[in-house]
């Protein structure tokens, strides 16, 4: 090894040690963990190994629920919130004047504390003996009953839940997006609005595909951020999640090692493991089709 290869391997020396002390180990340590079944932590003990803990969480109703809100949560606030900050981006840069104050504006959501918003939308759906909440006024308006959003049907949790996390989420991707499209070469609107190019033709075969690296980037960032929501629930409905119909696979494991039925980090890690299977799947899944549909021409 000569002098300059040597100089860079120091150079990243504290990367890999920080990553193999708080990323690697940690991943090791709970897949051994996940089958040691019976594991104490008091005694560190525990009386077997098999795939026993993985058994059970499979068939814990709680974690079927949590696999099921994890995954509506993911296939309808990944495609919307994405499609959101794509429009709005659009908007921001075909304008010039107080782009920067309307970008501002939109990033606030980002930099507020979640559970702060969290709050403010619970304010706005929750039914109370005082009042219906804003949300039921609007509807009231259209003739409709009042509904508890909060504390009443699945759907209509399920439905503030998804709006909360795209709130929170999309003013990111604006960002990124508006970034991506200030850098589209303006030579190709400009050929195209000569040869008479309609304006959908435009966006779908010039700034789509211009893009499309960083679309791909929000897709699969969005998909793990979705699959790791817990604080989004806890902020709506509380901390007991399993009660209230509402918990996700994070919160799962954290209801396991800390929770009301904390005691078990057998499953949580068992948990924690299908998890990080489930995401691993499907961020390969995409960049498999990525390799197909995105362009990295510039």
């Amino acid at each position: 090894m000569d002098k300059k290869s040597a100089k860079g391997w120091l150079y990243i020396l504290p990367a890999f040690l920080f990553l193999g002390v708080f990323l690697l180990y940690p991943l090791v340590d709970v897949f051994i963990y996940s089958f040691e079944e019976g594991f104490n932590f008091a005694s560190q003990s525990y009386y077997g190994v098999g795939s026993y803990n993985y058994a059970y969480v499979l068939r814990d109703p709680y974690f079927l629920q949590a696999v099921k809100n994890t995954f509506l949560l993911v296939a309808i606030t990944v495609p919307v919130s994405t499609g959101l900050a794509l429009l709005i981006s659009l908007g921001l840069s075909s304008i010039s004047r107080l782009r920067e104050l309307y970008q501002t504006i939109f990033f606030l959501p980002y930099v507020t504390n979640t559970l702060a918003v969290g709050l403010v939308f619970m304010i706005l759906f929750k039914r109370t003996p005082y009042t219906d909440g804003l949300a039921n006024l609007i509807i009231g308006l259209f003739g409709a009953e009042p509904v508890d959003f909060i504390d009443g049907p699945y759907w209509a949790k399920m439905t503030v839940l998804c709006l909360y996390t795209v709130w929170i989420v999309m003013p990111f991707k604006i960002l990124i997006l508006t970034s991506a499209l200030a850098s589209v070469n303006r030579d190709y609107y400009n050929a195209a609005r000569i040869d008479g190019t309609p304006a959908w033709r435009i966006f779908t075969r010039i700034t789509v595909p211009m893009i499309s690296p960083t679309i791909v980037y929000l897709i699969i960032t969005g998909f793990i951020g979705a699959f790791k929501a817990y604080s989004d629930a806890v902020a709506l409905f509380g901390t007991n999640l399993n009660a209230a119909g509402m918990n996700t696979i994070v919160g799962y494991v954290y209801d396991m090692l800390y929770g009301s039925s904390g005691g078990y980090p057998s499953y949580a890690s068992a948990a924690a493991i299908l998890l990080f299977a489930i995401v691993l799947t499907i961020t390969c899944l995409n960049l498999l089709i990525s390799r197909k549909h995105v362009s990295y021409l510039s």
